[in-house]
């Protein structure tokens, strides 16, 4: 199996972008803005949606402080910027999300979708440093970073034409969360925070399966909408991922220290 293992992955790549190729371009749709929760109150339109987004600023402000906070005892540059990028996107994702409730369409929806880029490439990119290899994380890092933030503007340029197509955003939202069960799964590493992206990837479900349901779930509750409760539960999956930058670090400077022991 370990001989294999590359190429399982490389497969799995394969066919997922295969299958995004042979589709479709994909629009976005417009009805997607279309929330179930338009109550303004105190002024504000579309209030809970757009208040329910705080969790992320308290998160990714404490965030930005963990990430600094022993920047210079990683070893390297991709050590140094996978915390410290993942975390203003989760700080900016506060106001991006925020600014496209207040009026939602397309050309806000860009803002609200380019901090998720920051917190999805990041964390892939952690995966694949970690468990596949330091060197694959590291030039895994510099070549999704920028493919997730052009998937947002390419997203953007299709749809001003007339051509709308999201595959490239389909691929940096979803593919990490096909892919990380097989890295779990090929790479087994002793690390107790591994619990952590089990948490991460079933919170994040949930969240989705809460946005899905967004006209069903309020019409239940009365009080709070599908979207509101997705912002809100994917601030726990947001929490993890502060768990797992705090125990990825200390086992990197635990490993430096050793390795500087030894030598």
């Amino acid at each position: 199996m370990h001989k294999y293992r590359h190429h399982i992955i490389l497969l799995v790549f394969i066919v997922f972008v295969g299958i995004l190729i042979t589709m479709d371009a994909i629009p976005q749709d417009l009805e997607y803005h279309d929330f179930a929760d338009k109550r303004q109150i105190f002024g504000i339109p579309n209030f809970w949606d757009v208040m329910s987004n705080l969790p992320m600023f308290f998160l990714g402000g404490f965030g930005l402080y963990l990430s600094l906070k022993n920047f210079g005892q990683r070893k390297n540059a991709v050590a140094k910027l996978i915390p410290l990028v993942l975390c203003v996107g989760i700080f900016t994702a506060c106001f991006g999300s925020a600014y496209y409730h207040v009026i939602p369409d397309n050309n806000r929806l860009v803002w609200d979708r380019l901090p998720m880029t920051l917190m999805f490439m990041p964390i892939f990119s952690l995966l694949l440093y970690d468990f596949v290899g330091v060197k694959i994380g590291q030039f895994a890092f510099w070549i999704l970073v920028p493919l997730g933030i052009f998937s947002i503007f390419y997203w953007q340029y299709t749809e001003s034409i007339g051509q709308g197509d999201l595959r490239f955003f389909v691929f940096v939202q979803f593919f990490p969360m096909v892919i990380t069960p097989f890295i779990l799964w090929l790479y087994p590493k002793k690390t107790y925070y591994v619990k952590y992206i089990i948490y991460i990837l079933g919170w994040y479900i949930v969240a989705k399966i809460c946005e899905h349901f967004d006209d069903a779930i309020f019409n239940t509750l009365g009080f709070w909408s599908g979207h509101t409760i997705k912002h809100l539960v994917g601030g726990i999956s947001l929490f993890y991922i502060l768990k797992l930058i705090v125990a990825w670090e200390r086992e990197l400077i635990k490993g430096s220290s050793i390795q500087g022991e030894a030598n």
